[in-house]
């Protein structure tokens, strides 16, 4: 579906399923250099669990027009706009990485427009090595290649996908070869400045719920434990043999803890 926000096309995917807007809505929010399809084994799963998904694509991400936003605060203002566009008033935010922070930012920000908060390979703070940055702004081959050798766990990098055909180290590194140009440079950027998380953990008064990857390197359990302990109302899962893509690693996984969850 498309909506206009800030005079551009916002898309998002449904799940297949048709606009309700009587249902619970839910929004999945994409990482760096990514778009909606990172979620495309959840958002029908979710969507049949009969609440209304919203998978979004950022601005300049995907099929959303307009240039990627520069911070997380605005990128975390923008989803209340979608929300608004869409005619959703409340939702369930579903966060990856740096989707993860802007959740997070959106919820501390509008305690009134969000019911349940899930975190999904997050951390206190997300830095990025200076060297991942300037590759990154020359839109360099090797910036999507560390980030996927680092963000796939063990298992993943060797293949062997529980669903036949999906080889999650490439796909990974295509979805992020097809970003437009400075876009992976400004979300890496975002990510690298905001210093924010665990000051804005303390305002979330919703349930909260962290999904965490076991041999995450980009976002390392421990890393979360203060946002964890920040949040009243928040429980934790951790994915075994899960890096940093979970949701395409482990899809059973994460798909039970959703489950549970929503």
């Amino acid at each position: 579906m498309d909506v206009q926000v800030d005079g551009c096309r916002a898309h998002a995917a449904t799940g297949s399923r048709p606009i309700n807007n009587q249902e619970r809505a839910v929004i999945f929010i994409h990482g760096a250099g990514m778009d909606r399809t990172v979620w495309q084994l959840q958002t029908r799963n979710v969507a049949y669990m009969g609440r209304q998904v919203y998978s979004v694509d950022l601005p300049g991400h995907g099929r959303s027009e307009g240039q990627a936003l520069s911070s997380v605060a605005e990128m975390a203002d923008w989803i209340i706009r979608f929300m608004d566009a869409a005619n959703v008033q409340t939702a369930s935010l579903i966060g990856h990485s740096m989707g993860a922070l802007v959740a997070l930012e959106c919820a501390a920000r509008n305690p009134d427009r969000l019911d349940k908060l899930c975190l999904m390979g997050v951390a206190e703070e997300m830095p990025v090595h200076p060297a991942l940055l300037e590759a990154a702004q020359q839109n360099l081959p090797i910036a999507s290649e560390l980030i996927v050798f680092w963000g796939v766990g063990e298992e993943a990098q060797r293949g062997g996908h529980p669903h036949p055909g999906l080889w999650v180290h490439g796909a990974s590194q295509t979805l992020l070869d097809m970003s437009r140009p400075g876009v992976l440079y400004s979300d890496l950027n975002a990510c690298n400045t905001y210093k924010s998380a665990t000051e804005r953990a303390t305002s979330v008064n919703c349930e909260t719920l962290f999904i965490l990857g076991h041999q995450d390197k980009m976002t390392p359990v421990k890393s979360a434990r203060s946002l964890s302990a920040a949040i009243t109302l928040s429980s934790t899962e951790v994915i075994d043999r899960s890096g940093h893509m979970m949701m395409l690693e482990r899809p059973d996984e994460v798909h039970k803890a959703l489950t549970s969850f929503i």
